[in-house]
C-alpha cells in the first residue's frame, strides 16, 4: 500500500517532556516506553481538521450526540460488521473503562472472567461490591483458547455477569465464530449478561479476517449483551475520552443508563467530533496503519523468536504482544527489561506473573532499537546461566 504522506507514523510526534503518561513514567531515564496501550502515530488528519474546525467555532459548551454523529456510528457497524443498530440502542460513555464499571454496578450478581486480562476487569466487579471468577485461558501449541470445562466449574449460582475481551487484550486473539457461539451457548445456559469490550475491533490484523461483534451472531445474546466500543484505539486519540454502549434490549438500557447518573460525566464535545471524523472520514488512515501494524508485528514476533528465554503467540489483532518471560530466569522481568532500556506492562497486572506485553504501535526506529536492547539483555542473562550451569 503506498501511505501518503499525510499519513504520519515513522516520523511519529516527540512526545518527550510533554503531557504523554507513556513517556513521562521513565522521564529523565533512558528508557523506551513500549508499555500502555497508547500508539504513538499522529491521529488521522480527517480528526485534526475536524478538530481545528470545532474549535474554530470557538465555544466548547456542553453538547449531546448530534443525528449526523449518530447516522454515522450506526453505518460503521453495518458497513464494516454487517450488524444493523437501532439509533436509541446507543449509550455514549466518556471512556470504555467507566462502560466496563458501570456494567458491573448494573447487574445484580457476581461476575466472571477470563485470564490474562485487561486490568480493569480484575478491579471493577470490586469496586461494585461483586466477587469476582477469575478463570485462565488455555495455552494450546500457540493459541489461547476458552477453558469451558473449568468455566462451568467456577460459576457460582450468584453469577451473572460474564466480562468479555474481543479481540484480546492482551494476548491478541481475535475469537472466531465458533468460539463466539460457544461463548453464546454458555452463557445462555446459566443465563448470563454479557458485556463485551470491542474497543480494539478496526484492528484486525490477519488478512482475509473480519471482527464479528458478540451481539451480531445471534439475536438471543444481543438481548443479553452490553457491547462496548471507541474509536480511540483504532485511531489514536484515547486521549478524547469518547465510546459508547450498544445495548438492544430497552430494560437493560434503561438500568444501564439509571446506574449512570450522577457519577458519569457527559462526552465532551471534542471527542464526538473526533469520533463523528473518525468514523466518516478515517477509513484510508486505518488501512494505513494496519499496514504500518503488520510491518511491526512480523519485527517483533521475528526478533522475539531470536531471543533466548522469550516466546510469544502469534498476534492476530490489537497493536499488542503477550511475550513469556518466564524462560528468563529473573524474578522480575518488568524490572529486567527496564534495566535494558525497555519499558513493558507488568503480566501481573493481567492476572499472570512471568509475562510481559509490549506495545508495538510506535515508529520503527523506536521500535527496532528497543528490540535490539531487548535482545542484548536477553542474550547476555542467557550467557550468564550458561555460565552458572
Amino acid at each position: 500500500m503506498n501511505i501518503p504522506s499525510s499519513f504520519v507514523f515513522d516520523n511519529a510526534p516527540d512526545r518527550r517532556n510533554g503531557d504523554s503518561i507513556k513517556w513521562n513514567r521513565y522521564a529523565g531515564r533512558d528508557i523506551l516506553p513500549l508499555w500502555v496501550a497508547d500508539m504513538d502515530f499522529a491521529a488521522p488528519p480527517a480528526v485534526l481538521a475536524a478538530l481545528e474546525k470545532r474549535i474554530a467555532h470557538g465555544c466548547l459548551g456542553y453538547a449531546a450526540p448530534w443525528p449526523a454523529l449518530v447516522d454515522v456510528v450506526v453505518g460503521h457497524l453495518q458497513r464494516e460488521y454487517a450488524w444493523r443498530v437501532e439509533p436509541e440502542w446507543l449509550v455514549w460513555l466518556p471512556g470504555l473503562v467507566t462502560g466496563i464499571n458501570v456494567a458491573c454496578r448494573a447487574v445484580a450478581g457476581d461476575v466472571m472472567t477470563a485470564t490474562p486480562v485487561y486490568p480493569p476487569f480484575l478491579s471493577a466487579p470490586g469496586f461494585a461490591g461483586k466477587k469476582l471468577a477469575a478463570v485462565p485461558l488455555c495455552l494450546e501449541a500457540t493459541r489461547w483458547r476458552w477453558d469451558f470445562a473449568a468455566m462451568e466449574a467456577a460459576l457460582a449460582p450468584e453469577t451473572r455477569l460474564l466480562l468479555l475481551c474481543h479481540p484480546h487484550n492482551p494476548v491478541g486473539r481475535a475469537w472466531d465464530s465458533d468460539e463466539l457461539a460457544q461463548l453464546a451457548s454458555f452463557c445462555q445456559r446459566h443465563d448470563l449478561l454479557v458485556c463485551s469490550d470491542e474497543i480494539h475491533c478496526g484492528l484486525i490484523l490477519d488478512e482475509g479476517r473480519r471482527h464479528t461483534p458478540l451481539a451480531a451472531i445471534d439475536p438471543a445474546i444481543a438481548q443479553h449483551s452490553i457491547t462496548l466500543m471507541a474509536p480511540s484505539k483504532t485511531y489514536n486519540i484515547p486521549g478524547l475520552g469518547c465510546s459508547f454502549a450498544v445495548i438492544p434490549d430497552a430494560a437493560l438500557r434503561r438500568l444501564f443508563a439509571r446506574t449512570m447518573r450522577g457519577i458519569v460525566p457527559d462526552v465532551n464535545v471534542l471527542g464526538l467530533a473526533a469520533a463523528e471524523a473518525a468514523y466518516r472520514d478515517g477509513e484510508d488512515w486505518r488501512l494505513a496503519l494496519i499496514e504500518i501494524l503488520r510491518r511491526n508485528r512480523a519485527r517483533v514476533e521475528s526478533a522475539v523468536a531470536a531471543m533466548p528465554g522469550l516466546s510469544m503467540t502469534p498476534v492476530e489483532a490489537t497493536y499488542l504482544a503477550w511475550i513469556d518471560a518466564r524462560g528468563l530466569g529473573v524474578p522480575d522481568p518488568v524490572r529486567f527489561f527496564e534495566d535494558a532500556g525497555v519499558g513493558l506492562s507488568n503480566g501481573a497486572d493481567f492476572g499472570l506473573p512471568g509475562w510481559v506485553r509490549l506495545n508495538f504501535g510506535c515508529a520503527l526506529s523506536t521500535l527496532d532499537s528497543a528490540l535490539e536492547r531487548m535482545s542484548s539483555a536477553c542474550c547476555s542473562q542467557s550467557s550468564k546461566s550458561m555460565a552458572r550451569s
